[in-house]
């Protein structure tokens, strides 16, 4: 089997509690995620999911096992690697256009006027042409997640890692945005690590995915999604689409997955 871009193997971390106590949020955690695949975690509130995220983005430490990214050691993170929060946490400062640019900058990726060219691009591609620069403070919450979604672009990355990005957006929204993001990763080819609590956008956005079980969090299963592509809102009242929904929900609250 040829080895995936992202490799969890045996991944394990825990957290000290307050009275001297141990909490073990992740216990042998193994996952492969191959090149340009887009693979969603889901499982109950406090299983884990976003603490491995964050040992992905090198941001948390792991105690256990092995993450590899291109067969490399995740040691902290990596300028191959993205991540876009449910919270944006944009520069209240900085206009539309000045908050994506701003990982260019940092990084001092192009000339001046190439992260210009870049920027233009991206407030295309998601959909904010007209509000370049307007202020976070001005903006919807949904074209905040635009924001967020095309800064994190903006620096070319190889992996994306989303943590229910459209959580806190209302149900319109939040299909919308699913429906940008379908577009934008068929037309990029990036590598994408989704967590999510919500099954229908789970199997909407994945090839595969994968549930994981109560605290501490494994992996108890994986599910293809073989649904075609490009995918638009319609799928989600198809047969093969409702199927897979039911099954997921019925691992989900197994004994397994509620331990």
């Amino acid at each position: 089997m040829t080895p995936g871009r992202l490799e969890a193997r045996g991944v394990g971390k825990s957290y000290r509690s307050g009275r001297g106590g141990t909490t073990v949020a992740l216990t042998d955690l193994s996952l492969s995620v191959e090149d340009g695949a887009f693979v969603s975690l889901v499982g109950p509130s406090g299983c884990g999911k976003s603490t491995f995220l964050d040992c992905v983005a090198g941001l948390e430490p792991y105690d256990t096992g092995e993450l590899l990214l291109d067969g490399r050691p995740i040691t902290g993170p990596d300028p191959r690697t993205a991540v876009v929060f449910q919270d944006p946490s944009l520069l209240p400062w900085r206009s539309t256009a000045d908050n994506i640019a701003y990982g260019m900058t940092l990084r001092r990726k192009g000339t001046a006027a190439d992260r210009a060219r870049k920027t233009a691009e991206l407030v295309e591609l998601v959909g904010l042409t007209g509000f370049e620069r307007h202020y976070p403070g001005e903006l919807s919450g949904g074209m905040r997640q635009r924001v967020n979604l095309a800064r994190a672009l903006a620096t070319e990355p190889e992996l994306l890692l989303m943590d229910e990005p459209f959580g806190a957006l209302d149900a319109l929204t939040r299909e919308q945005l699913q429906v940008e993001l379908e577009r934008i990763r068929l037309a990029g080819r990036v590598t994408v690590l989704f967590v999510t609590h919500d099954i229908e956008e789970a199997v909407f956005l994945s090839d595969r995915v994968v549930t994981m079980t109560g605290r501490p969090g494994t992996v108890s299963s994986v599910f293809d999604v073989d649904l075609p592509r490009p995918r638009d809102p319609s799928v989600k009242r198809s047969p093969a689409f409702t199927a897979l929904e039911e099954r997921l929900w019925g691992r989900l609250h197994s004994p397994v997955a509620t331990r």
